[in-house]
């Protein structure tokens, strides 16, 4: 189990990496929660969404779909993240092939276009 979160701690480490922030931020408690809001390019009152019970459970969803998508992955890879962790965090992690898009057009968070 041990070697499971470690395991889990290292993908979410090297996801921050990949989009260009400090892996050690993804360990930090509130702290690494704000550098996922702008990986996922939301404003940081969003934190505040995230720690209400219940609207924290939709908007964890959304976060997720939202990470996915800056990866330039769709919703199915979203619902692997979501239910196959173990496996689809990995994939994110360590396929060189998948590149965070924070600056292109391919990625489109409800109507903002950039």
């Amino acid at each position: 189990m041990l070697a499971i979160v470690i395991f889990m701690i290292v993908c979410k480490w090297k996801i921050y990496q990949k989009a260009g922030k400090p892996g050690w931020a993804s360990i930090v408690p509130i702290y690494g929660t704000l550098v996922f809001l702008e990986i996922i390019r939301k404003p940081w009152w969003w934190f505040f969404l995230l720690i209400i019970p219940g609207v924290n459970f939709i908007f964890g969803i959304w976060a997720t779909n939202l990470l996915s998508k800056s990866f330039g992955k769709n919703e199915g890879f979203t619902i692997g993240l979501i239910f196959l962790s173990i496996v689809f965090y990995p994939i994110l992690a360590f396929d060189k092939s998948i590149q965070y898009i924070y600056n292109t057009n391919e990625v489109d968070h409800i109507g903002q276009n950039n």
